[in-house]
């Protein structure tokens, strides 16, 4: 469950830390105080988009942190997966908003946005205030029934989008293959001479490179030839050169060397100098020879070079690219010689992949039904505690006509909230209350199936009042008993009905507006409730109403 938030320099929060509890975490507070960007805030920090304008103004960051106990061994697994582990049961998730960028961290090691959304979708649910319009889509449909049965349909669907993309690039490959006797002819003369060219090259695996190194040395010949050249008169043995002084001094040394032992040690050294420095005037003699090159040479190592270069262009980076360009062009081109046969074996193969497409989405069609037959009982239920009277919700399945990664269905919720009427499209016959309520028991039916441990609804109670409103507040009690449930509400009824009730006020303090939170005590969340109910004015009446209403809350949660 989510244990703390903590929220810094965001919006009109200076900065808050709230904790949160077991079962039924009601925020209320005026309209503008700030309920949204508190749980904006958690949203956020799971991964979700901002702009700078977020981060309050005269600061140059904002954070927000999650703390959650997690203790479930299926969440644990589920982490594991992501190579996430919880220190003594708590995960902590931080997010820093800066300028155009952002770091998270979970428990201290930085994550990137794709690891954190994967980990709140294990931990949290969050209900938007609009989320409820997603169920006017039909597209979206689809993914409800999918999200419910998961645990049934994971490695179904796995295999079912392996399948997909084996059958697309068969047909793909199939679909560019088709061309008529002109076309061939065309791309076969073009295939045949892109392989002459490479061939006619007669290109070697690196052969470019020495011949850079040949053509760099060509290129810097003179002024090593005169660097060389001038090395060697120094070295060599012409008049005053480094070898001719060290004969001189060898005859010198020589006649003493048996004399005295140092004076030997001396001469064995001049001998060994002597040795080298004749081995390097053999070596520098053989590099002058190879800086030896005629025009020809030049001319020749030029043309060849630019034409690597030419191939390269057209064909790969590299020699070994342009081989291997080659080789696959030698293939279509076979292909294109034996076509009638080449198309035939293509058309078998994605014959076999349709087959093979078609098993596994019979098969995941089969589990989706059986398992939207249980979550239409469930919906169903759900909505009559929400004073659906005598409601019908089905969902219905046809085949979309063609194949995608999700197999072949086209699911759409139907629903008929009249007796004697029809199931008709949820998108022809819902209101905006209405489908507030369907989403709430959609959320509760999912969330039991997936046991997610907090449940965060940010409005819930839009176009509703009345007894409904006393229904969703039910509601909301129901499910607090197996979750955790923080709940944005202007309701009393629902407001009524917290296991533990916050209030969001804003305020201004030396020129500085700043929205803050805290959880309130009984008498407060009476006087708070009594607002609710009252507006402006609360009388002794409306505070004894708000007291009642608090009283029926218990009595029902019993």
């Amino acid at each position: 469950m989510l244990q703390s938030l903590h929220v810094k320099n965001l919006a009109l929060i200076d900065e808050i830390e709230v904790e949160f509890a077991e079962g039924l975490n009601i925020l209320t507070g005026e309209t503008g105080a700030g309920k949204s960007i508190i749980l904006g805030s958690v949203n956020l920090a799971l991964g979700g988009r901002y702009t700078k304008d977020l981060i309050r103004q005269g600061e140059n960051y904002a954070l927000v942190e999650l703390v959650f106990t997690v203790t479930e061994k299926s969440r644990l697994k589920a982490l594991e997966k992501l190579c996430i582990y919880p220190e003594d049961g708590l995960l902590i998730l931080s997010r820093k908003l800066m300028d155009g960028r952002s770091v998270s961290r979970i428990n201290g090691e930085t994550v990137t946005i794709a690891v954190l959304k994967e980990v709140a979708a294990i931990l949290i649910d969050i209900h938007g205030q609009h989320e409820h319009q997603s169920l006017l889509y039909k597209k979206n449909h689809l993914g409800f029934v999918d999200a419910f049965a998961w645990d049934y349909l994971a490695d179904i669907k796995k295999q079912a989008a392996s399948a997909y993309q084996e059958y697309r690039t068969c047909k793909k490959t199939l679909d560019e293959a088709d061309m008529d006797e002109s076309s061939r002819a065309k791309e076969l003369d073009f295939l045949k001479f892109e392989v002459s060219e490479i061939e006619d090259a007669m290109l070697k695996e690196g052969e470019d490179e020495e011949l850079e190194t040949t053509f760099k040395r060509m290129e810097n010949g003179r002024k090593i030839a005169e660097s060389t050249a001038a090395s060697y008169a120094y070295t060599s043995g012409e008049a005053g050169s480094a070898s001719e002084c060290l004969s001189r001094a060898i005859r010198e040394l020589a006649p003493v060397s048996n004399l005295d032992e140092t004076a030997g040690n001396l001469y064995s050294q001049l001998m060994e100098i002597d040795s080298l420095l004749n081995d390097f005037n053999h070596d520098l003699s053989d590099y002058q020879d190879s800086l030896e090159f005629s025009e020809e040479d030049y001319m020749t190592i030029t043309e060849r070079l630019n034409e690597i270069n030419r191939l390269k262009t057209k064909y790969g980076t590299d020699i070994a690219g342009i081989l291997d360009y080659g080789i696959k062009q030698q293939k279509k081109i076979q292909k294109l010689e034996d076509y009638e046969n080449y198309i035939a074996d293509l058309k078998r193969d994605l014959e076999q992949k349709e087959q093979k497409l078609e098993k596994v989405t019979k098969k995941l069609t089969k589990i989706r039904k059986e398992q939207a037959q249980i979550m239409e009982q469930a919906i169903t239920e759900g909505l009559a505690d929400l004073n659906f009277e005598d409601v019908k919700f089905s969902i219905a399945f046809e085949k979309s006509g063609s194949y995608s990664a999700n197999g072949s269905d086209d699911v759409e919720f139907m629903i008929s909230l009249n007796p004697g009427q029809p199931v008709r499209p949820l998108v022809e016959v819902a209101s905006g209350g209405e489908l507030s309520r369907i989403m709430l028991v959609i959320k509760s039916v999912m969330a039991d199936r997936d046991e997610i441990p907090t449940l965060i609804f940010d409005e819930i109670d839009v176009g509703i009042s009345g007894r409904t409103a006393q229904k969703v507040s039910e509601k909301m009690a129901l499910i607090g008993r197996k979750h955790q449930v923080i709940c944005i509400t202007h309701l009393a009824q629902i407001a009524a009905m917290a296991d533990h009730h916050f209030m969001i006020e804003k305020n201004v303090s030396d020129g500085q507006t700043k929205t803050s939170i805290r959880e309130l005590k009984a008498e407060e969340s009476t006087d708070e409730l009594a607002r609710i109910l009252g507006g402006a004015k609360i009388t002794d009446t409306v505070r004894q109403n708000a007291k009642e209403m608090q009283e029926l809350a218990a009595q029902i949660k019993k």
